[in-house]
């Protein structure tokens, strides 16, 4: 008989620590999106480590910006950003106060509320696809802009939150380089995910973008 998730709300002091230590760890939590149809659960499977401003992949890394200013804490608090002028990414904000790193959301398994993340996400084929990717993730889940600066330890009328979940164990854990990251953070073995779980997304080096002529 497989263990249940554990309910208990994860304080801040979790996110407090360092980027590194923290990104692995998430793996097996569960982050609970409460939206005004009904809350959507996802086990998260797959993420990505930004360590700010010593780290060139991170939006941190040239200072802080209007667009980026949530990454600088407190820690346990939503950084969402627009990418591609299409997709939302949601990150959880880690480490001291004005350090600014994250960890990217890539991918996870939708838990409850599966039907309330399949109309937002229509072209999903199969249930392990909902939340297969970093913009796939935000879109089921409802999440854009207007989320940034969330406290995930708002408590239970908060619209994120992350509870204890089932921890992975570390003998489950894969690492790598980034996804589609370019130029001196490429080969940071930042990215970590639960192997061989089939909500994982496919590693892809990153590929400059053709400019129209």
């Amino acid at each position: 008989m497989s263990a249940r998730p554990d309910r208990t709300p994860l304080p801040r002091p979790f996110f407090g620590r360092p980027v590194l230590t923290v990104a692995p760890d998430l793996l097996g939590r569960t982050l609970v999106r409460r939206t005004p149809d009904g809350p959507i659960e996802l086990r998260i499977t797959e993420v990505e480590a930004y360590e700010g401003e010593s780290d060139p992949g991170s939006h941190a890394y040239r200072g802080r910006t209007a667009r980026n200013a949530s990454m600088f804490g407190p820690p346990g608090h939503a950084y969402v950003y627009f990418i591609y002028g299409m997709w939302f990414s949601l990150n959880l904000v880690c480490g001291p106060p004005g350090h600014a790193s994250g960890v990217l959301l890539r991918a996870g398994e939708i838990t409850l509320g599966a039907d309330l993340a399949a109309k937002r996400r229509v072209s999903a084929r199969y249930p392990r696809e909902l939340a297969k990717g970093p913009a796939r993730l935000a879109t089921a889940l409802d999440v854009d802009r207007s989320l940034d600066g969330t406290d995930l330890c708002g408590g239970p009328d908060s619209p994120l939150s992350l509870l204890a979940g089932i921890p992975t164990s570390p003998d489950l854990v894969s690492s790598g380089p980034r996804t589609g990251v370019s130029g001196a953070g490429a080969a940071h073995p930042y990215r970590f995910w639960i192997t061989h779980d089939p909500t994982v997304s496919p590693y892809r080096a990153h590929a400059p973008r053709r400019r129209s002529t």
